[in-house]
């Protein structure tokens, strides 16, 4: 696991820091974040890191199975009632389409936001570590485990992450 994330679990008690930290969701307040930042010895301009501390930081409850999709996945259980892969699609299973086909960058980080604030209003931890993996490789081959994740849990491709 990377030290960076270790030291931000450990600082979950700090309300200051974690509210510095969600400052970096909002572009005009972004600023804010950066000496949180600092103490986290995560580059400012490491958007990918900086956004897991944000998304921490907005919702810590960390310690989720699997990767992102099966965390969508038990979204929608809860929310939409019943399980993905019935005849019409289900809005959790809308907003997960969406969260795929997003560009790396703004895009993906906004429908990101979306579905950790949807967990956290479900009460479903979020595997972090998994996620910085995830967002660092974002490809093809991620999108693709996130799907199995969600549309066929326990297949081979959404037991194994992103090397």
């Amino acid at each position: 696991m990377s030290e960076w994330l270790d030291h931000l679990r450990r600082l979950r008690e700090d309300r200051g820091l974690m509210a510095d930290l969600r400052c970096y969701l909002v572009a005009g307040k972004r600023h804010r974040a950066w000496p949180a930042l600092s103490r986290l010895h995560v580059a400012i301009d490491d958007e990918r890191k900086a956004m897991v501390a944000a998304l921490y930081a907005t919702h810590p409850e960390d310690g989720g199975h699997g990767n992102l999709g099966t965390t969508c996945r038990l979204i929608g259980k809860q929310k939409d009632g019943g399980s993905p892969g019935d005849d019409k699609l289900t809005p959790t299973e809308r907003r997960f389409q969406h969260l795929l086909a997003a560009e790396p960058g703004q895009e993906l980080y906004e429908r990101l936001t979306r579905m950790i604030l949807l967990a956290k209003s479900q009460g479903i931890p979020v595997n972090y570590g998994q996620l910085e993996k995830d967002l660092h490789y974002w490809n093809d081959r991620t999108r693709r485990e996130w799907a199995a994740s969600f549309w066929t849990p326990g297949s081979a491709s959404s037991e194994g992450g992103v090397p």
